[in-house]
């Protein structure tokens, strides 16, 4: 079957019923045996406190700068909680608390000058943004007369992978690998021949691994009359001129006409929601007339939106800048403290990976972190190829040299008994 395929909905090859056909009990078993799905009742940093009374060194967070438990986010989120309650249940265009106005103007300094709204979740950026795109009714964002063509690239995040089928009411979506240029070219010169414009769509950081060239990915589509969409997630706060995120620092802190930037808050930034970043002088408000999260949706509670503009601050403070050189310290620490290269190693990405070549390697493994005080996160197919297991390992600023040499040496020691392993 190829990517340009409509296979009908019910069938056996749709993509939830192959993920069901593929996916083992591995997960499951990792639950049942409490190496993975903790409850959490206290923290201190990074240690946690879990419901059965026992504490550990999480590397599971996403909190890349541990900016969640500033004093500055608390006290933000309690004077917001008091002035306003916990929640605006309204829909922006009908009201919204003045948190939200504050954080866009805040994000658009950050942004040198684009236009910034915020969603609930970069999910729903994705889901409020894309369609308005390859509609080709987006101001400012001109489609071909043919229409659009999404190119998926292989490694793109779940929350863009799954709308595929939603894409594909506004023109054909092929899956591509952006690593290879004979093909990439090959899907361009695809949508030449059929006039349509190419979109794109990719993680800046992965969640898993790698990093994209996002500038020459930019410039390549800008030849063939494209956009690129950048799912930024991980890679905001973490690095760039006020923590603006690794694409946007990849572009040199300009954004090219033909490029967005969706982000999150919810993750090195310390808050919750997610973004979207449009060129200067954007119509932001055709977004909040015409994408559906934010004509039928909700918007962040009020005291993560008050955080959300204490954060905001701070990456526009000298405060940013130490944090991020912290987070890169803990990182190339544990690089050097590990015998074998781990994922995404010496590359300037949060998350490391110990892949193991199968699931009981893999589980076995995650057991004896756990039972040395230390959680990770245990993954299996469809995140990694199936049959094999990632212990996925999340780096914090907040991280102390003790918490990543003692993560390196188990580590070293669970990779050495593991059969097979190089």
């Amino acid at each position: 079957m190829n990517d340009y395929t409509r296979v009908p909905a019910g069938t056996d090859d749709n993509w939830m019923n192959i993920r069901r056909q593929r996916t083992s009990e591995a997960l499951g078993s990792a639950l049942a045996e409490g190496l993975t799905g903790f409850e959490v009742i206290a923290r201190n940093g990074k240690q946690l406190t879990l419901v059965d009374g026992s504490t550990c060194t999480e590397f599971v967070s996403c909190s890349y700068l541990g900016l969640e438990s500033h004093p500055a986010l608390i006290l933000a989120a309690q004077v917001a909680l008091e002035r306003i309650g916990v929640h605006l249940s309204s829909s922006r265009g009908a009201m919204s608390p003045v948190y939200l106005r504050q954080l866009e103007q805040l994000l658009g300094d950050i942004y040198a000058g684009c236009s910034v709204t915020v969603f609930s979740s970069t999910s729903n950026a994705h889901l409020g943004v894309l369609p308005l795109l390859g509609s080709g009714g987006m101001d400012g964002y001109v489609t071909r007369e043919g229409g659009v063509m999404w190119l998926v690239d292989r490694t793109a995040h779940a929350s863009m992978q799954v709308l595929r089928g939603v894409l594909a009411q506004f023109g054909p979506v092929q899956r591509v690998d952006s690593a290879d240029g004979d093909a990439l070219d090959e899907a361009l010169a695809h949508c030449d021949r059929e006039r349509r414009t190419p979109v794109l769509l990719i993680d800046g950081v992965g969640s898993m691994s790698g990093l994209l060239p996002v500038a020459a990915l930019a410039e390549r589509l800008r030849g063939h009359g494209g956009y690129l969409y950048v799912d930024d997630a991980h890679g905001i706060s973490i690095t760039g001129r006020h923590g603006a995120g690794y694409a946007f620092e990849n572009l040199g802190h300009e954004l090219p006409a033909n490029t967005l930037i969706a982000g999150s808050l919810s993750k090195a930034f310390g808050g919750a929601g997610g973004f979207i970043v449009l060129k200067p002088g954007a119509n932001a408000g055709q977004l909040r007339a015409l994408a559906n999260p934010l004509v039928f949706g909700h918007s962040i509670p009020v005291p993560l939106m008050a955080a959300n503009v204490a954060a905001a601050q701070i990456h526009l403070s000298s405060e940013i800048q130490p944090l991020q050189q912290a987070l890169w310290g803990n990182l190339r620490r544990l690089d050097e403290r590990v015998g074998q290269p781990l994922l995404n190693s010496g590359l300037r990405a949060p998350i490391r990976g110990a892949l193991f070549d199968n699931e009981r390697q893999g589980s076995i493994a995650a057991s004896a972190l756990r039972a040395s005080g230390l959680v990770v996160f245990p993954v299996f197919y469809p995140i990694v190829e199936s049959g094999r297991a990632l212990l996925r390992c999340a780096v914090s600023a907040t991280h102390s040299p003790e918490q990543i040499d003692c993560l390196a040496r188990k580590l070293n020691l669970q990779l050495s008994r593991a059969p097979g392993q190089r």
